[in-house]
């Protein structure tokens, strides 16, 4: 890796881009780490293996000719249901009208009188009374009768209707497998591309994330399982919550589907209690969907979009994500350099530096109990300017990155797939060290590099964490404060 770390980004929350075709160029890519992008989404919801591929050698590209870690993250299709397509491209609809929709009619006919379906548990799910949300809730059907595959619906909110759009039951329930045969495909292929994070869509329960973690192990694969939640099931109590997040390595508050399956009213409370609970039991949370959505065409954005960002900032996310608006929008440099902007403002606040984050918390772990007390000696030791922790994993940086602080937080490792899965940590750089046998050599050599990155001057202290034994995951076992010569 280069050493040239010409970025000064300093937004501790991180910002993950989805690439389209809006986005995929190199030159595009490298505007968007430039500006404070550290964090790539593959979408295999839409384009194909070959798209995919590109996208990931010129993200790998960019990043290597700025000096820079990213991390790459895949995101699987999973159970998505849509109607199929409509005659026209859409159709009409008025509230109090009649609308069938059936698995049996022709996936490629659908009109005023009726639409397709591919879910073989929707009608069985659909007792009368209950409600359908197509297309993220702009049309939403009553269900007055079911026979066999055919649902019988009334229209409560009506809107236009839009050929393929996605369908979810409110309240949630469907019993449709998590890994979809595609998925399965998919994950083989994010496998071959060596990406660092994978994102399960719909997972119903832990039980999904095992069996992804499964399909994982069977083809050799060490990317991260984040669990996107998006089904009511999972947010009915913080007891499901949890059980989701302590069987994941990270997970996405996907606001769009779990709107609809919750009611909008109760996705910012859920959001709030996700990012809590993901940080107090050690896990990365990114908070997705709609963050910038005006900016897919228009060059700035609403209030409502900034608050919505700074209040993911305020809540402690590790990061907030783009969809449309990086992958198909006309401004995906604008949007990031905007969504940059906001962080840097909201992390000024002091509410965002200070922590009271398990002060009256027992530790469980020799490299937890470390990384807790640097960050605690850290905040509370004014000449220390940064925090450096030497790791083969990534996981000392990932507790310290749980603790509040204005201090640059720097993981140094010779591991380039550790350097890459920091990227999506809370406020954590990432330096590249080489191998070294000779621990005070190493140190040295540490804090030298961390100045390519962090404004400190000789005389300032640094604080710096690592094991006695080099090359062993979770050794971590030893904090030191150094004078920088």
């Amino acid at each position: 890796m280069k050493n040239n770390y010409n970025i000064a980004n300093l937004n501790r929350t991180k910002i993950v881009a989805t690439v389209g075709p809006a986005s995929q160029s190199v030159e595009v890519l490298e505007s968007l780490i430039s500006n404070g992008c550290s964090v790539f989404r593959i979408n295999f919801s839409h384009g194909s293996h070959s798209s995919h591929e590109q996208s990931v050698a010129n993200i790998r590209q960019a990043a290597k000719t700025l000096g820079q870690s990213v991390a790459i993250l895949g995101d699987l299709q999973g159970p998505k249901i849509r109607v199929g397509a409509i005659e026209g491209g859409y159709i009409d609809l008025e509230d109090g009208q009649i609308l069938v929709l059936d698995s049996a009619i022709d996936d490629e006919q659908g009109n005023v009188d009726g639409v397709s379906y591919r879910c073989a548990t929707l009608a069985a799910s659909s007792t009368p009374g209950r409600v359908l949300m197509l297309d993220d809730g702009r049309v939403q059907l009553e269900v007055v009768s079911v026979s066999g595959t055919a649902i019988t619906t009334k229209v409560i909110a009506g809107n236009k209707l839009s050929s393929r759009k996605g369908l979810n039951l409110k309240g949630g329930g469907l019993a449709e497998a998590a890994l979809t045969k595609k998925d399965k495909e998919d994950i083989v292929f994010a496998n071959s591309q060596n990406v660092d994070y994978l994102c399960v869509s719909f997972p119903a329960h832990s039980g999904d994330m095992i069996e992804a973690r499964r399909l994982l192990d069977e083809v050799g694969s060490k990317a991260q399982l984040i669990a996107k939640i998006e089904r009511a099931e999972v947010v009915e109590s913080q007891e499901l919550i949890d059980d989701m997040i302590n069987h994941s390595d990270g997970v996405m508050v996907a606001r769009g589907d779990l709107a609809v399956e919750v009611g909008f009213e109760s996705v910012t409370s859920i959001q709030k209690i996700i990012v809590q609970r993901a940080r107090v039991l050690n896990k990365p949370v990114i908070v997705a969907t709609q963050m910038m959505e005006s900016m897919i065409d228009s060059p700035v954005p609403t209030r409502a979009e900034v608050s919505d960002v700074a209040n993911a900032v305020f809540d402690y996310a590790d990061a907030v994500m783009l969809s449309a608006e990086t992958a198909v929008g006309d401004y995906p440099i604008e949007v990031v350099k905007t969504v940059y902007d906001v962080i840097i403002a909201t992390e000024k606040q002091e509410v965002t530096q200070i922590s009271k984050h398990r002060v009256e918390c027992d530790f469980e772990y020799v490299d937890e109990s470390i990384a807790m007390a640097s960050m605690y000696l850290a905040n509370h030791f004014k000449s220390i300017k940064a925090i450096i922790c030497l790791t083969e994993s990534g996981g000392t940086a990932l507790w310290m990155s749980r603790i509040k602080t204005a201090l640059p937080l720097v993981a140094m490792s010779f591991k380039d797939t550790t350097l890459n899965r920091v990227a999506l940590y809370k406020g954590v750089l990432s330096v590249y060290l080489p191998h070294e046998d000779e621990r005070n050599s190493m140190l040295n050599d540490a804090v030298q590099r961390v100045r390519d990155v962090v404004e400190i001057e000789s005389g300032d202290h640094v604080a710096i964490t690592y094991g006695d034994v080099v090359g062993v995951d979770g050794n971590t076992n030893t904090l030191k404060i150094i004078k920088v010569a």
